[in-house]
């Protein structure tokens, strides 16, 4: 895909996460791997509604700022996963609340977020990490995500929202996506008796379509 088409895809698939209230005003963001190894990044404090494929922030292969509006403000989020996981492509943030609103309950579990209620969350996401509460923009967000030396493809920010990555921006997006939906799912049934995928389940999935579970 040339970089004129991944600008344009990126602020397509922004728009439409925006227009579909899964985030607001100038919340989110959102990058992308570019065909010479380096960055496209949505630049800070604007919104996922209007953004111009002109302005994304760019940057080179070694990392360095080379055109466009400053960056988000998360960079330090975003490098992490790019330097802990070869096949990531793409990362999205979000502020969506559903998934905001499942990790202010108190009895969340801390190493698998979601409650393993369908297979595409599982398929999608694999186990998704609790991480605690960070000031937005606190470097120490990458250390964190680090720490987790590439295990998991979404970590949840607690009090904050979800991150993901993908092989590519389409894939983050549609994952993200169901990382919101499966968190609605689990506040709509709670309290409710429910039939959740036992662990032979859980793990047909991950054995079909090769997704870390486990570790």
């Amino acid at each position: 895909m040339t970089e004129t088409a991944l600008r344009e895809q990126i602020c397509r698939l922004a728009a439409s996460l925006f227009e579909r209230g899964l985030t607001h005003g100038s919340t989110g963001n959102i990058s992308t791997r570019t065909e010479d190894g380096g960055l496209l990044v949505s630049p800070t404090g604007t919104s996922f509604g209007p953004l111009d494929p002109a302005r994304l922030s760019r940057f080179d292969a070694s990392g360095r700022f080379i055109g466009g509006d400053a960056p988000t403000k998360e960079m330090p989020l975003h490098s992490a996963f790019y330097e802990t996981r070869s096949q990531a492509g793409a990362v999205v943030h979000l502020h969506s609340h559903h998934s905001v609103a499942l990790s202010l309950m108190p009895d969340v579990n801390e190493e698998n977020f979601l409650p393993p209620l369908t297979p595409y969350a599982v398929m999608q996401l694999g186990r998704v990490k609790l991480l605690p509460f960070f000031v937005p923009g606190d470097p120490a967000i990458g250390d964190a995500v680090r720490g987790l030396a590439g295990k998991r493809a979404a970590v949840m920010l607690a009090n904050h929202g979800p991150v993901v990555s993908g092989k590519t921006v389409e894939a983050a997006c549609n994952a993200i996506e169901e990382l919101e939906a499966t968190a609605r799912l689990a506040i709509l049934l709670r309290g409710v008796e429910t039939r959740a995928l036992n662990d032979g389940q859980i793990r047909q999935i991950a054995k079909k379509y090769d997704i870390r579970w486990d570790d």
